[in-house]
């Protein structure tokens, strides 16, 4: 796994070679404001060191990203104020990933948002999901 890509924005950001705005930062991860907010105070936690996705992030680069989104979302529920958090993280294309450098997005979220994710929970076919989890067992 490379320490950065070249080509990455993200990476960018970390060098400082690309302006950000850098909310919170340690050994492992920075944390930076979102460009294209879902909602006010939306920012992104990344690694430093470059991992393509969920799939690819080494154990310990994992553990750092997900307490630097748990510290990022304790900031803003205390100074935004918002009626919830999100966390959100999108591995492919199909998931909705744009920037292929593993990142978290903590997004506040409060009740009069315009955000609405296109999933709705519904119940699921019970001998479906049954079935699936012994394909995962």
């Amino acid at each position: 796994m490379a320490v950065s890509d070249a080509d990455c924005i993200f990476c960018k950001i970390i060098a400082g070679e690309v302006p950000g705005q850098i909310i919170d930062q340690d050994e492992r991860t920075v944390a930076f404001m979102d460009i294209s907010p879902a909602t006010r105070g939306h920012a992104l936690v990344v690694p430093r060191r470059h991992a393509r996705d969920l799939l690819a992030i080494e154990a310990g680069d994992l553990a750092a990203t997900i307490e630097g989104a748990q510290r990022v979302a304790r900031r803003i529920s205390e100074r935004l104020r918002p009626d919830g958090v999100n966390l959100l993280n999108s591995c492919g294309r199909a998931a909705w990933q744009t920037v292929f450098h593993f990142h978290i997005h903590v997004i506040p979220r409060y009740a009069d948002d315009p955000l609405r994710l296109p999933w709705t929970p519904a119940p699921g076919d019970v001998d479906e999901i049954a079935a699936v989890a012994d394909q995962l067992r």
